[in-house]
């Protein structure tokens, strides 16, 4: 298994390796790399994919301490210091938007473009205190019957649901370490960034799941995001890269080729050709 001291822990990463610009892929809360496979195979002949589990989770290292979003971002920077990269593009789902957040505002320098993907909103998740009470009864309880079954039925295309990835993610949910799964939802809760969008100048594309809770909050950041495309897939939920591979990627393959296309710089081009 490949893996790399990062901040003086064992980070498991995955890379395609060659000579094309790198994409950098982080997976969301509870999540891992096996997040992002489908849709790497379709960009690895071009690009360089790195994919990577964050301290705690799918196949890294569980220690004592670390979960916080600034953690995560400052662990995102030491892999790729470790492998070489000096710029990348940045992809990351849910929490991993979270980071995305923090890696367009304090690290810009190293970004080349930054995908949010069913981020979590820039000013902290909010959840009735009842429901994350019972999610983390089920994750205490290790309930994957009624984990499994949520997911299925909860599928905005539940005749598409695939079993075993389900049974798999929910398998690696359950994997996490408790200070992952405890101190990374404290860290969402705490989260605010939303003041300071407007100076996240990274060419960015946030990427929304119509039937995602979070799809209302995905687009008020967008709107405040000064550099930023939008794409939204209708009929899909929180976990659109596993749910939409194909479409995903061929959405990501755009905008790595064209950046931002809006109308502002639609309005550019026209002013330039005068």
């Amino acid at each position: 298994m490949p893996t790399r001291t990062v901040n003086d822990v064992e980070l498991y990463f995955e890379d395609t390796g060659g000579d094309g610009d790198v994409v950098l892929f982080h997976h969301g809360y509870t999540g891992s790399h096996d997040t992002w496979p489908a849709v790497i195979e379709r960009l690895a002949d071009r690009y360089r994919c790195v994919s990577m589990d964050a301290r705690g989770a799918g196949d890294s290292a569980h220690p004592a301490g670390g979960y916080t979003l600034e953690q995560y971002a400052a662990d995102v920077i030491g892999l790729v210091d470790g492998l070489g990269i000096d710029r990348f593009t940045y992809v990351g789902h849910s929490m991993g938007g979270g980071i995305g957040f923090l890696l367009g505002l304090d690290h810009a320098a190293r970004l080349d473009r930054l995908v949010l993907v069913a981020p979590i909103p820039s000013g902290g998740v909010s959840t009735p205190a009842e429901l994350r009470a019972e999610a983390a009864r089920l994750w205490h309880a290790r309930d994957e019957d009624e984990l499994i079954r949520q997911r299925t039925v909860g599928a905005a295309r539940p005749e598409r649901v695939d079993e075993v990835r389900v049974k798999a993610g929910v398998a690696r949910a359950l994997s996490v370490s408790v200070g992952h799964f405890e101190e990374s939802w404290s860290s969402m809760v705490d989260f605010d960034v939303t003041a300071r969008l407007g100076g996240l100048t990274t060419p960015t594309l946030m990427i929304a799941g119509a039937a995602d809770g979070l799809v209302r909050a995905n687009v008020s950041d967008y709107l405040l995001l000064p550099n930023a495309s939008l794409h939204v897939f209708n009929r899909v939920g929180h976990l659109v890269p596993t749910e939409e591979p194909e479409p995903f990627a061929a959405v990501l393959e755009d905008f790595l080729a064209n950046g931002v296309v809006s109308a502002r710089t639609l309005a550019d081009r026209i002013a330039a050709g005068r």
